[in-house]
């Protein structure tokens, strides 16, 4: 709680889930390779990298299928992950190692810090939320992610020019991250005012995703510029 009372905005909801040894063992194995701790403070990304290049950062990549197609099909881009949860983050070790996967570093912390006292403002080429927590009852709207005060959070770290781009298959939540979104002037919608973007090819599908369609879900794409 902050001073003022108020529910600070966290990127998770805390979800008990034991790890498998296979998860564990690529935890153990991988998080002084690219582990990143939140307690260092602000990251250096060229160095951690040892090179200049793209940065691509996604928030809540949950067992990191997507996040690790992404990088191992785009090498010359470098790429951060954030998550909370532990055995998603030993899965995608587990994979990063299985494919030679080395452009990739991870937090194990709440996104909303990490990106307050760890990454430097004007620094990041991408930020990608792929299907965030749609706190799907009326009342708990007020716990979900994209909101004015942590999408302003999300362009002081973004370079002008830098992508902002969220997926969801909840309708509810699509228009709210539109009405926010298109309700600052900080930012412009890739594809034209109130306009979700097509499917782009290079998010994959994820077995969630596929899950979603089988249930008769939608997808909406949403891709927004930094303006200023």
């Amino acid at each position: 709680m902050n001073p003022a009372g108020k529910r600070t905005i966290r990127s998770y909801v805390l979800r008990t889930g034991r790890m498998t040894a296979a998860q564990q063992q690529g935890y153990d194995s991988g998080w002084h390779q690219w582990g990143l701790s939140y307690q260092s403070g602000p990251l250096d990304i060229p160095e951690t990298f040892e090179r200049l290049a793209p940065v691509v950062l996604e928030i809540g990549f949950g067992m990191g299928q997507s996040i690790l197609a992404m990088a191992k099909a785009t090498p010359d881009c470098n790429f951060i992950g954030i998550e909370v949860h532990t055995p998603g983050i030993g899965k995608l070790m587990s994979g990063m190692k299985e494919q030679a996967v080395d452009n990739l570093r991870i937090y194990h912390h709440d996104a909303v810090e990490v990106l307050r006292d760890c990454i430097p403002e004007n620094s990041l080429d991408t930020v990608q939320i792929f299907f965030p927590d749609p706190w799907h009852k009326r009342k708990h709207h007020k716990r979900r992610l994209i909101q004015a005060i942590f999408v302003e959070l999300l362009r002081t770290r973004l370079k002008p020019g830098g992508l902002l781009h969220l997926a969801t298959d909840w309708e509810n939540y699509a228009g709210q991250m539109m009405a926010v979104l298109s309700g600052t002037d900080t930012y412009k919608n890739s594809y034209g005012e109130g306009q979700y973007a097509p499917r782009p090819e290079h998010r994959p599908y994820t077995k969630f995703e596929k899950r979603g369609e089988r249930l008769g879900h939608g997808v909406w794409d949403l891709m927004f510029t930094r303006v200023r």
